[in-house]
Parts: C-alpha cells; sequence; structure tokens
C-alpha cells in the first residue's frame, strides 16, 4: 500500500456499512482486504483481493456500486478448486514482481535508487462454505544494501453467517511487515493484529442497523505502538430504492506504548444515492471529538468526512472520486494525532479486447499535531500518479506493467523526496 492506507483504512470501514440496508454485513470482508496495515508505504501498492466465502457472497452485492473497484476480485471463485478433503478446499496463488525505483527511503534524509524483487506464494483454504483462511508469505529483496531484505506475513480469516434477519460476521489478520514508510522515513518493521466483528439486523423493508466492534494492536519497530479498541454503530433508513441514509455514533480507546492514552467519540450521517445505472454518490460527515487522558490536556475536536463518487459511461469505461478526511495516532511523534485529507480519482479503460489501462492520481495532506495544541510539529504535502496496463491470461492469470510518479513536500527535515518505480508483475490464482 502506498500513502493512501491510513485514510482508505477509515473509509473503507465507514462506506462498506453504508451498503443498502440488506446488504449492509460485508463489513468484516472488507476490513480483510482494505485495513492490512496503517503503514504509508512508498512502494508502489499491490492489487488487493477481497476473500469472501460462498455464503456471504449474496451480501455482498451493493445496489449503490456501478462497478466493483478496479484491480480487485471479489470472493471465492465459483468453479471446483483444485485440491479438497471433505468441507475444506484450497486455491494456492502466485505473485511475482520485480520493481526499479529511486528516492526509496532507506533512512530519514537518504534516500536511494534500488532493485526490488518480491515473490508471494500464498494458500486460500475454504472451510465449509462459511469461513475462508489466506495465508501468504512475501519475500523482498533489494540490490541496494542499505535495505535488508525480508520474509513479510499476512494470515487472515473471515467467516459470517445469517440467521432470520441478523447477519454476522468476523476477520480476523495478522500481518508482519518491513518496508520503507513516508511517516517514518526509513524500512520500518511493523507488527499488526486487526480484529473486526459486525453484525447487521432488518427491521423491515427500510430500517435497519450495522452494528460493528474492532480491535488494532499496532507495534512499530523503535516509533510508537499502541492499541485500539472502537465501536461505529449506525441506523439506517432506505426512503426509496438506490436512496439510502444513515446516523451513526462511535466510541473508541487509544492505549499508546509512550505518552498519553486517549478516547474519543464520533457523530456522524451518511447518505447514498444512485439516480441511474451509470453513475452513484455516496457520502459521510461528522465530528470527532478526542481526549487525551493526561497531562491535562483539552479536547481535540475535529471534523471527518468521505465521499465517493462512481461514473460508468460505458461498459468497458469506468471512472471513480474518492475524497477523504480523517484522524489517526501518529507512529512517529508521543502525543501526537494526524489530520489526513486525500482526493484520489481513477480512470479504468478496456483497450483491444485483453489489455486494460488503470490511471490513478491523488493528492493527500497529513498534518501532525502534538495535543493540547493547534500547531503542527510537520505537515506533507503527497502526490502520486500511476499507470498500470494489465492483461489477463489462463483465465486466472494476470500480467501487468506499471510506473508512479511521487512526490512528497514535508515542513520537517529528513522526510521530503521525489521517487520514480517501473516495474512488472505476474500473478496466477487457482
Amino acid at each position: 500500500m502506498n500513502v493512501k492506507s491510513r485514510s482508505r483504512i477509515v473509509f473503507a470501514c465507514d462506506a462498506t456499512s453504508f451498503r443498502a440496508p440488506r446488504q449492509a454485513t460485508l463489513l468484516f470482508c472488507l476490513l480483510a482486504m482494505a485495513c492490512a496495515t496503517n503503514a504509508q508505504d512508498v512502494l508502489m501498492p499491490r492489487p488487493q483481493y477481497s476473500i469472501t466465502p460462498p455464503a456471504m457472497q449474496p451480501y455482498q452485492t451493493n445496489e449503490l456500486d456501478v462497478f466493483a473497484p478496479a484491480g480487485t476480485t471479489t470472493g471465492i471463485e465459483q468453479e471446483p478448486p483444485p485440491f479438497q478433503w471433505g468441507p475444506v478446499s484450497l486455491r494456492p496463488h502466485v505473485f511475482y514482481r520485480f520493481l526499479y525505483g529511486d528516492g526509496i527511503a532507506a533512512a530519514q534524509g537518504d534516500y536511494v535508487s534500488t532493485i526490488i524483487q518480491q515473490a508471494s506464494p500464498g494458500f486460500l483454504f475454504g472451510i465449509g462454505d462459511h469461513w475462508a483462511l489466506d495465508y501468504t508469505p512475501t519475500w523482498t529483496t533489494y540490490s541496494n544494501k542499505q535495505f535488508r531484505d525480508t520474509l513479510d506475513h499476512s494470515v487472515t480469516l473471515t467467516g459470517g453467517t445469517a440467521y432470520e434477519d441478523w447477519v454476522f460476521g468476523l476477520s480476523q489478520s495478522y500481518i508482519f511487515s518491513s518496508t520503507p514508510q513516508i511517516e517514518t522515513g526509513t524500512q520500518t518493521d511493523e507488527e499488526s493484529y486487526l480484529t473486526a466483528i459486525t453484525g447487521s439486523y432488518r427491521f423491515n423493508s427500510k430500517m435497519s442497523m450495522d452494528l460493528a466492534l474492532n480491535q488494532s494492536l499496532v507495534s512499530a519497530q523503535d516509533f510508537t505502538s499502541h492499541r485500539e479498541w472502537s465501536t461505529l454503530d449506525w441506523l439506517n433508513y432506505q426512503f426509496w430504492p438506490r436512496l439510502d441514509t444513515g446516523v451513526g455514533a462511535g466510541f473508541g480507546y487509544i492505549a499508546v506504548e509512550t505518552g498519553s492514552d486517549m478516547t474519543y467519540e464520533q457523530i456522524l450521517g451518511r447518505i447514498g444515492w444512485r439516480p441511474t445505472d451509470k453513475i452513484s454518490f455516496q457520502i459521510h460527515a461528522g465530528v470527532e471529538d478526542r481526549q487525551f487522558l493526561s497531562g491535562g490536556e483539552g479536547d481535540e475536536i475535529n471534523p471527518v468526512a468521505g465521499a465517493l463518487i462512481q461514473y460508468q459511461p460505458i461498459e468497458f469505461t469506468k471512472f471513480s472520486l474518492t475524497a477523504d478526511r480523517v484522524v489517526a495516532t501518529a507512529l512517529t511523534v508521543t502525543n501526537s494525532i494526524t489530520e489526513s485529507t486525500e482526493v484520489v480519482g481513477d480512470l479504468n479503460q478496456r483497450l483491444f479486447e485483453k489489455l486494460y489501462l488503470d490511471l490513478s492520481g491523488g493528492y493527500h495532506n497529513i498534518k501532525y499535531i502534538a495535543s493540547g495544541t493547534t500547531d503542527t510539529s510537520r505537515t506533507d504535502n503527497y502526490y502520486t500518479f500511476d499507470v498500470r496496463l494489465s492483461c489477463p491470461f489462463l483465465k486466472r492469470g494476470t500480467v501487468a506493467v506499471f510506473y508512479q510518479y511521487s512526490d512528497n513536500s514535508s515542513t520537517a527535515s529528513g522526510f521530503t523526496f521525489t521517487s520514480s518505480q517501473v516495474g512488472f508483475e505476474v500473478g496466477y490464482r487457482f
């Protein structure tokens, strides 16, 4: 993932429960896909895949979505798996990437060139119709010896069930990564345990509620580790098909390794509208009140908001625009939070029957604010432009070439850089 990761985590969690009331419960599987890490990686983001057990796939449909997000697949394949032992199935998958980049963070103020190779043999287990378990190790090697070669791990368990008018979901992930990060300005070991328990209840054809409990345990070597427990619950009302609204309330508690623990409360509203088959709008907005539990500092009051527009004028042309403003705990500064604002656009176009062109670009503003002040200890303005040309092969494989240009301007010494990355990747899912 790149700098978009942190703000997209919050948007994915909010927007997923933004579904039409009878389909609101797939929060757990998007958490498994989108909430992989809090890191802001320098490297070009890799394609993401959701993991949805067959019994839960009917609840993934969303009337407000004009199209599925570019670069993703949804759920376990419908064709018989290559390996089956009673209720347990196995679908292996492999991924390889070759990347050359400059402006890669080896240490604060030291941005260098390197060749990066990544190999990821993964295993997706289906356990009956209600559970899926994926394990993917990733070997990463660098030609520049200022970096450490690493073995990363990602394990994700998702499951769910429906009972009468209830739908329940569970997601549990473990991620260990060691990548160059924008926030830390160096290659950083980070370990995350992410848990989400969700429930959705439909009162009638128009009214429903979404409930969610989340746990995030993040440990970053040489930086501020933290543990967070939170809930965000919604009451939804559908005025008519393709027009949904909701009001939500949330609470969170954050225990940090160094500095003051925090609590926060959120009040949010949202609306989703799909006026035609070709376009849709989803918006949420509200306010957060954050307290620092030691030091006698005052509350931090911050607006939070997000919006998503999807437009598909013809079958093979897809355009989306995402905007977010979120608040999170900073890794690098004690008693500090980050206020992140981003705008990202994406255009996906099919060319010549089997080629797919994906263009995306974005602006990201990240402010690091110490408790009890309105002064920023650091402000980053980050711009990205990505190009990816991909082609499917043998039904389940994809080969792609890509280019990314990124530029970060920071008020703190040692964090300003410009990076260009080019490479190719190939993946196959059995």
